[in-house]
């Protein structure tokens, strides 16, 4: 597993979907000037004061950039065939809206993701299980048959946002290509497998996804403040394993959680789901044990919670879900045209920050981006942890085209106009006015 520091995105990125006001505004908005700017009808982006989930805080714009520019580089990695799995934990805000804030979710990173996955991909599905309905992503893509949303939630008719209707499949070309599975208070491990894996494996039979993105949202586990399932972590995790059966590119998000010890317990989990890792349920000490107590274990486990659910409930969800499900065209196709351009080029940015380095400055930005962590830098830096201080353990190097490795990047003197001289893994120095990521 590599672990990279998120790219942020830009506003051009982000308008890709959201309207140029609203992303005008998040750049804008403060705490401070948050009545100011709420008072003109027009910029009324339910942010600030008159939202009662979504306030102006102090960053908002570089938490937006940060959340959807890890989306869309997972997205990238995917494009690229660099990962078979890519994970953005600080994603997944899948109540934002085309211009306007909703359920704690600025800017809908997964719709974006999504955009740069159909650069590459027919078919994209998007799996939503969260507690709350996945309304702007189904939104976003009501009216196409290029992506397929799944999204399995409560649903009462009250409950936020109020959405996902199991009669609510779609319009236009993208009729019967939302699916709802409504589900009532207090399911469990046993209940929700019993809906997911038939509808899963039925819906990948019909559609032919090309990729999949699974919104892992944490707050429909067992204990959740604002949730009311009754999931452990295991019963969770084992929604991404079964997507990750399927073998298609995957790209997995966060998304809601309230009780925060709980989600930090799911994702740990899911990620060593991800990587076909076995960890034990005993907490390692940290600075944060504490928050772990009193069992100081890694699974969440399920409580006496009433199951509202019934077998004879969730077999009549299954039925009109198959049934809708019977009026798809297997596998629906695209025109061919040419692939737009990605929103930057993986591969070559690497290159060009190293060709372009200044001596003076140690790891240009764009190679530091990709610095792997180390077991000892998950520490707390500034609580005791330390780098491993070997530059050539932090920093992932860079991988030429031809397959090798370029190992070190040592300076030509000490001029600015002199590049820096590159040396393969076998030991072969790369011209300096040569592509070190073109082919031999």
């Amino acid at each position: 597993m590599n672990v990279y520091r998120p790219r942020t995105a830009s506003s051009l990125e982000m308008t890709r979907f959201h309207a140029h006001d609203y992303i005008s505004f998040l750049k804008r908005v403060q705490p401070d000037n948050e009545k100011f700017i709420g008072k003109v009808p027009s910029r009324n982006f339910n942010v600030g004061y008159s939202a009662e989930d979504c306030p102006a805080f102090e960053g908002l714009y570089k938490f937006c950039q940060l959340s959807t520019g890890g989306s869309i580089s997972g997205a990238l990695q995917l494009n690229t065939k660099m990962a078979d799995i890519a994970i953005n934990w600080a994603g997944g805000l899948h109540h934002a809206k085309k211009a306007e804030a909703s359920g704690f979710c600025y800017v809908n990173d997964i719709v974006l993701a999504i955009l740069e996955l159909l650069k590459h991909h027919q078919r994209v599905l998007y799996v939503d299980i969260d507690v709350h309905h996945g309304d702007g992503v189904e939104e976003a893509f009501f009216t196409t048959d290029r992506v397929m949303t799944v999204s399995f939630h409560k649903y009462n008719g009250t409950f936020f946002p109020g959405t996902g209707h199991m009669n609510d499949i779609g319009v236009d070309r993208g009729k019967y290509y939302s699916v709802n599975v409504p589900l009532h208070d207090g399911i469990d491990d046993a209940s929700y497998a019993l809906i997911f894996e038939p509808v899963m494996e039925k819906v990948v039979q019909f559609y032919d996804p090309q990729a999949i993105v699974l919104q892992c949202g944490a707050d429909s586990l067992a204990g959740d403040r604002l949730g009311c399932f009754n999931l452990s972590t295991v019963g969770h995790g084992k929604c991404v394993a079964y997507m990750k059966r399927f073998n298609r590119p995957l790209l997995l998000l966060g998304g809601g959680g309230y009780t925060i010890r709980n989600v930090a317990r799911c994702w740990t989990n899911e990620t060593a789901v991800a990587l076909d890792a076995e960890i034990s349920d005993s907490l390692p000490y940290s600075d944060y044990f504490e928050y772990y107590s009193p069992d100081y274990e890694l699974h969440v486990r399920g409580s006496n919670q009433t199951n509202q659910n019934s077998p004879e409930y969730l077999e009549g969800v299954k039925h009109r879900v198959f049934e809708n499900l019977r009026h798809l065209p297997f596998c629906p196709s695209v025109q061919f045209h040419p692939a737009p351009d990605d929103s930057y080029d993986v591969i070559d940015e690497y290159g060009i920050a190293i060709d372009t380095a200044d001596p003076d400055i140690r790891i240009p930005k764009p190679v530091k981006d990709r610095i792997r962590e180390s077991l000892v830098d998950i520490l707390d830096r500034e609580e005791g942890g330390a780098l491993s201080c070997n530059r050539n353990r932090d920093v992932a190097p860079p991988i030429c085209r031809n397959g090798l490795p370029v190992s070190s990047v040592r300076q030509a003197g000490g001029s600015k106009n002199v590049a820096p001289h590159l040396t393969h893994a076998n030991g072969q120095p790369v011209a300096a006015n040569k592509d070190p990521y073109a082919f031999d």
